[in-house]
């Protein structure tokens, strides 16, 4: 698989596994692309996460970011990244957490 990414193990920009992918296009890519790319594609007709396509596809998780990664800059996906406020968790949801763990 790591042929396929050129020896990378890490995407060219930041890419969170919980990021969800859409395909840009709405037509199969055709035979100039490489197998995964057209794969990717077909997946995400379909918002999926990327964690969701590594899983589907049966790939690492490393290569699935790359390869997501390098088609967000070719143009041929949409990524859209989590929102996250300066790292920090959401108090509500930590609550909740610490709430459901005292039940038990």
């Amino acid at each position: 698989m790591y042929a396929v990414t050129g020896g990378r193990t890490a995407p060219r920009t930041a890419l969170a596994m919980e990021a969800l992918v859409s395909s840009a296009t709405s037509m199969q890519l055709g035979p100039v692309y490489a197998r995964e790319f057209r794969q990717i594609s077909e997946l995400c007709r379909q918002i999926r996460s990327v964690a969701e396509i590594s899983a589907l596809l049966a790939i690492p998780l490393g290569v699935a970011r790359v390869l997501v990664a390098d088609m967000e800059a070719e143009g041929l996906v949409r990524v859209y990244q989590p929102q996250l406020d300066a790292g920090k968790p959401d108090a509500s949801l930590l609550e909740r957490v610490l709430s459901g763990l005292r039940r038990l």
